[in-house]
């Protein structure tokens, strides 16, 4: 083994760039930019904006319009979540997060999602679990399931 080859542990502790694979940037297999418009959205701006959107479900309209505590109905936040998460990205392509955020939900030939495939993916969102797993594009398994992706605007 000469000096310059990757240790075996290295190959999979490190995972799969640290032996010296080049896989590129976030949504290149999908023939994004690597940067501006058009881009995969970070981690950051994602979480933030689904912070907000759901600041907005439990505090705004749960809260102020139905007189409900979330924590007497755990589950009215998540259906209010739904329901306008369905209704902005399915019409508009973001939710007001999102647009706070400089992010959009796209299908993946650039335009806005259909309706079908926004309510596959508001389902799996409101599950969370489904969000949590992703892959080297930055796309969650709700993502996958309704061909869509983040990006900046």
């Amino acid at each position: 083994m000469s000096g310059n080859e990757p240790r075996w542990t290295q190959t999979w502790l490190g995972g799969i760039r640290s032996a010296g694979v080049d896989l590129g940037y976030p949504g290149q297999r999908l023939g994004l930019p690597e940067e501006g418009s058009g881009s995969i959205s970070g981690w950051g701006r994602r979480i933030g904006a689904l912070v907000i959107d759901w600041m907005i479900c439990t505090w705004a309209v749960v809260q102020l319009l139905f007189g409900m505590n979330p924590a007497d109905s755990p589950w009215a936040p998540v259906a209010v979540f739904a329901v306008q998460y369905l209704l902005l990205v399915g019409f508009m392509g973001q939710t007001f997060g999102h647009r706070l955020l400089g992010i959009r939900v796209a299908a993946m030939d650039g335009g806005n999602p259909r309706l079908f495939p926004v309510l596959v993916r508001t389902i799996l969102l409101c599950l969370a679990v489904p969000a949590l797993i992703w892959d080297r594009d930055h796309r969650g398994v709700h993502d996958r399931a309704s061909n869509t992706v983040v990006v900046r605007m």
